[in-house]
C-alpha cells in the first residue's frame, strides 16, 4: 500500500515539468491555446437485422350460388300501327349515325301465266348532304280467261338535298296500269273488242317540299309541300289535281304548341263530253297542343270548304302513357274528308267506268284505343272507333253485262269498327305482323247494303332471317264477301277468300342471288269483284344481280 502511494506521487512530479515546457513555448509562438481532440471510439451506423415473411397461398372457398343479374335492353321494336292502304313513296329520313353507301341492284324473273318481272334500283349521293334513289319496274299477266291480260310499269325518282338549315325532298314518277274489263256475262258474248275494254291508266307525279331540319329562334317549325298529278285512262278522259300543304307550328314555352295548316286540293276532269268538272276541298287546322311526358293532348278545329260548302270539322286528340310508358291509352274525336277523285277511285276499284259526277265522304270519327309493348320483341295496338260517313263512295255492276262498275253514294252510313295489330320481332332475323278489321255497316238511308266494302281484313306477314344468305318470307291476306247485286238486281255476297303466299331468296355469291316467289298456294279462284275471277296459283323465279359504286 505504501509503495502504491509513493509511486503514483513520483509520476505526479515527473509530469509537472513537461506540462511547464509546453505551455512556455506555446506563450512564445501563438496568442491562441491550442485544442487537442482525444478520440475514444468510432461509431458505425447499421441496420438491424430483420426476419423475412413467407406467404403462403390459399385456395378461395368454391361459391356455387348463381347470381341473379338483371339488365334493362332498349325495345328492338320496328313496328308501328297496320294500315290495310295502299303504299306510298316516302322520302328516306338520313340519320347521320351511320354511314351510308350507295347500293344498286337488279331483279329479273318470270313466271306461269307468262309472266315477266324486272325491277331495278339505283342509289346515288353521299347519303349525308345528297342522295337520290331510282327506281323501275314492270311485270304483266295473262290469264285463262278471255281478255283476263294486265300489266303495270313504273319509274320513280326521289331525292334529297341537304342545306345548312333546311331540307329539300323532291320526287317525279310515273306509272302506267293496263287492265282489261274482262268480267262481262255472259262470258260468250264476242262483240267486245280489245280496244273497248282496255283501261290503260297512266299517272304522272311532281312533287317538291322542303322542312326546317332544327326550330329556328322564334319556335317554329314548317314544311310545305307542292304535288301536281296527271291521271288518264286511254280514253280520253283525263284528271289535273293540284295540292298546296303549308303546316306550320310554334312552340309556346315548354309544353305547348300551336300549330295553324293550309291544305288546298284541287282537282279539274275533263272529257270528250264534258268540259271540265271542279272538285275542290280547302281547309285551314289550326289547333293547341299540350305536351307532356306523360299525357298529350291536341285540340282544335278544322273550317273546310268542299265544292264551296263550308263545314266545321272537329279535331280532339289524346295520349296517355301508363306503366313506365309501355302502354299508351288512345281517344279522340276527329272529322276529315276523302276525296273521291278518278285517280282514287280508280285505285280502289280498277273496273269503274269513267265517272260523271265526283262527291267527297265526310268522315266523323269518335275513337279510343290502346298500344304498346310486352317485354322486348311483343308490340299490340287495338282501336275501337265509330264513325258516321256522309256521301259513301259505294260499287255497283251495271245492269247490261256487268263488266264495269258504277259509283254511287250512300247519303248517311254508321260504321262501328274494330282494329288490332300484333308485332313480334327478334332484331333483323325475324318479323311477324298481323292485323285485323272488322266492320259493321248500319243505318243506310239510301241503299239496302254497302256494296263493295269488305266486312272483315285479316292480313299478316312473316320475315325470318335463317341463315346470313337465306331469307324466308310469307304473306296470308283472308276476308270476308263484300255484297254486290247482279243483273236482277238482287243482292249477292261473295264467298270468303284466302290468299297465301311464300317467297325465298338466297345467295350463291356475293353478287347474285336466287329468289322464287309462289303466288296464291291455295289456288283459290275467288273474286274481290263481282263477276272477276282472280289467276291462280302463279308461281316466279330470277335472279337478283347487286353491285355498288
Amino acid at each position: 500500500m505504501t509503495s502504491n502511494i509513493f509511486f503514483s506521487a513520483f509520476l505526479l512530479l515527473a509530469a509537472i515539468p513537461i506540462s511547464a515546457q509546453t505551455n512556455s513555448r506555446t506563450n512564445n509562438n501563438d496568442t491562441l491555446p491550442s485544442k487537442t481532440v482525444v478520440v475514444t471510439s468510432a461509431f458505425k451506423p447499421s441496420l438491424q437485422r430483420s426476419n423475412k415473411i413467407n406467404f403462403s397461398a390459399t385456395a378461395l372457398p368454391q361459391d356455387s350460388s348463381r347470381p341473379t343479374l338483371q339488365y334493362q335492353i332498349p325495345s328492338q321494336n320496328l313496328f308501328f300501327v297496320y294500315e290495310p292502304t295502299p303504299l306510298q313513296p316516302l322520302a328516306l329520313f338520313v340519320d347521320t349515325s351511320f354511314r351510308w353507301t350507295n347500293h344498286h341492284f337488279v331483279k329479273l324473273g318470270y313466271g306461269n301465266f307468262a309472266t315477266p318481272f324486272a325491277s331495278v334500283d339505283l342509289s346515288l349521293g353521299d347519303g349525308k348532304h345528297n342522295m337520290t334513289n331510282l327506281h323501275a319496274f314492270h311485270t304483266s299477266s295473262k290469264g285463262n280467261l278471255a281478255f283476263q291480260n294486265t300489266s303495270k310499269s313504273g319509274i320513280s325518282l326521289v331525292s334529297i338535298l341537304h342545306t345548312p338549315r333546311n331540307e329539300w325532298n323532291g320526287k317525279l314518277a310515273f306509272t302506267n296500269f293496263t287492265q282489261y274489263q274482262y268480267g262481262f256475262q255472259p262470258d260468250t258474248i264476242k262483240s267486245f273488242t280489245e280496244d273497248s275494254l282496255r283501261q290503260r291508266f297512266s299517272n304522272l307525279q311532281i312533287e317538291l317540299g322542303f322542312r326546317n331540319k332544327a326550330t329556328n329562334k322564334y319556335g317554329i317549325n314548317y314544311a310545305p309541300q307542292l304535288q301536281l298529278h296527271r291521271f288518264t285512262d286511254g280514253r280520253s278522259n283525263g284528271e289535273t289535281n293540284i295540292r298546296i300543304q303549308a303546316p306550320l307550328s310554334k312552340t309556346i314555352g315548354e309544353i305547348f304548341a300551336l300549330q295553324l295548316g293550309i291544305d288546298a286540293n284541287l282537282s279539274n276532269y275533263k272529257t270528250d263530253s264534258i268540259s271540265g268538272i271542279s272538285n275542290n276541298i280547302v281547309s285551314i287546322s289550326p289547333s293547341l297542343q299540350y305536351n307532356t311526358p306523360q299525357l298529350k293532348v291536341a285540340a282544335g278545329f278544322h273550317p273546310t270548304w268542299n265544292n264551296n260548302v263550308f263545314v266545321w270539322l272537329p279535331y280532339i286528340t289524346a295520349e296517355a302513357k301508363l306503366k313506365n310508358e309501355k302502354f299508351v291509352l288512345l281517344a279522340g274525336w276527329q272529322g276529315y274528308f276523302q276525296k273521291n277523285n278518278y285517280a282514287y277511285l280508280a285505285q280502289v276499284n280498277p273496273f269503274i267506268a269513267a265517272p260523271t259526277s265526283f262527291t267527297n265522304t265526310r268522315f266523323s270519327d269518335v275513337f279510343a284505343g290502346i298500344k304498346g309493348s310486352i317485354g322486348s320483341h311483343f308490340t299490340f295496338n287495338g282501336r275501337l272507333s265509330f264513325q258516321q260517313r256522309t256521301n259513301q263512295a259505294l260499287f255497283l255492276n251495271d245492269t247490261l253485262t256487268g263488266k264495269s262498275f258504277n259509283v254511287v253514294h250512300e247519303a248517311s252510313l254508321q260504321v262501328l269498327s274494330i282494329r288490332g295489330e300484333i308485332g313480334y320481332s327478334i332484331q333483323e332475323k325475324l318479323q311477324l305482323l298481323a292485323g285485323i278489321t272488322l266492320n259493321d255497316f248500319q243505318k243506310q238511308e239510301q241503299y239496302t247494303t254497302a256494296y263493295g266494302l269488305l266486312p272483315m281484313q285479316l292480313n299478316g306477314s312473316v320475315r325470318w332471317q335463317i341463315l346470313k344468305d337465306l331469307l324466308v318470307k310469307a304473306d296470308v291476306f283472308f276476308w270476308d264477301g263484300a255484297q254486290f247485286r247482279n243483273k236482277q238486281r238482287s243482292d249477292i255476297k261473295m264467298n270468303a277468300a284466302a290468299d297465301l303466299n311464300v317467297g325465298c331468296e338466297f345467295a350463291v355469291s356475293d353478287k347474285i342471288q336466287i329468289w322464287a316467289q309462289f303466288n296464291n298456294i291455295l289456288n283459290q279462284r275467288y273474286q274481290r269483284w263481282n263477276q272477276y275471277e282472280v289467276l291462280g296459283f302463279n308461281v316466279l323465279g330470277g335472279v337478283i344481280i347487286r353491285f355498288s359504286k
